[in-house]
């Protein structure tokens, strides 16, 4: 297939693009000018400069292409202003979309987030992971970033009633190799192995290998029905904070963090973060954003991808490890 990919220089998109790649599939990268592209392969792949507003030069890249992954995204939780943010996440799927049913895709793949599914309610202390039917609303989309995709999604959604191939993915909490910024899950690894991670917070994520990520959406390409949404996790994935570190100990003999930090002083601190921010026009350390989401222990269940599509279920243990080895052979790690 021909495959045209947005986000390709992202920590998905470009394990997306050496996954393509590896299955003989023909690739058309859309990089906006100055991107890090140290994720991506040195050759194989076409380049294509611009970006999502353009509308025009989206349909003419896309030509000839039967696929088209959209996994470009806007994603902070602390802006000066999230005007750009709305504008690429939201009026930037919708022109990338548009442009791939003008330009005769076949299939178009949505990258969106488990941020706009509903989180799991615990239930005398028992937490059932949250799944694709979960109810949600906008009004639960609790920071701009959230918001924008949650937009998003239903530009995505919409499209799909309209008669467009779309499919929607919502990858959890992916780690693994090539996370070149790094993301803010990444960068918990990279402070975790730095020792600059003295304490931890009682919250829980999906923990999932981004290889498997990477080929769930080739898998909504191939496998996927059209208008439905795919949670891209590992069943066995669901790990409080601390059991992620006990085992990042494990793995790279880094001492785990035995303190944890009581939810209202990490609140207070992203308070105090946030107000100095408003002075120096620099990001904060802990944005109020990441604090309050973590507030939740964020578990889902990936059982419909793994049913439908065949998704892969690559051990969080081993994701784990090839991350640490991934930052410390690239040079994070002090």
């Amino acid at each position: 297939m021909k495959c045209f990919v947005t986000g390709g220089s992202g920590f998905i998109g470009s394990n997306l693009v050496h996954q393509l790649l590896a299955r003989k599939h023909t690739v058309r990268v859309l990089l906006r000018p100055g991107s890090n592209s140290r994720g991506l392969p040195e050759s194989g792949f076409e380049r294509v400069t611009g970006d999502l507003s353009n509308r025009d030069l989206l349909k003419e890249a896309m030509d000839g292409c039967e696929w088209c992954f959209h996994v470009a995204a806007s994603y902070h939780l602390w802006l000066r202003d999230y005007r750009p943010m709305y504008a690429a996440n939201v009026e930037g799927t919708r022109n990338v979309i548009e442009a791939a049913a003008a330009a005769g895709c076949t299939r178009i793949v949505y990258t969106s987030t488990v941020g706009c599914i509903g989180l799991p309610v615990p239930v005398k202390g028992q937490i059932t992971p949250s799944d694709e039917s979960t109810l949600v609303s906008e009004a639960q989309m609790t920071n701009p970033y959230k918001q924008s995709k949650w937009q998003a999604e239903q530009v995505a959604f919409e499209r799909a009633r309209a008669g467009l191939p779309v499919i929607i993915v919502n990858p959890t909490a992916p780690v693994g190799p090539r996370d070149v910024k790094p993301t803010p899950t990444g960068k918990v690894i990279v402070d975790f192995l730095n020792r600059a991670m003295p304490a931890y917070l009682d919250t829980g994520l999906n923990w999932v290998h981004v290889q498997d990520v990477a080929i769930g959406h080739i898998l909504a390409a191939q496998e996927g029905c059209v208008g439905e949404r795919y949670i891209l996790g590992h069943a066995e994935g669901n790990w409080t904070l601390r059991q992620a570190f006990a085992v990042l100990e494990e793995v790279t003999g880094v001492r785990a963090p035995r303190f944890r930090i009581p939810y209202f002083v990490a609140l207070g601190a992203a308070h105090l973060n946030e107000a100095l921010s408003r002075v120096t026009h620099r990001p904060p350390k802990a944005p109020l954003a990441g604090v309050r989401m973590a507030r939740h222990k964020m578990y889902f269940s990936p059982a419909k991808a793994i049913r439908e599509l065949g998704l892969p279920q690559t051990p969080p243990r081993q994701a784990l490890a090839d991350a640490a080895e991934w930052f410390r052979k690239n040079g994070y790690v002090k």
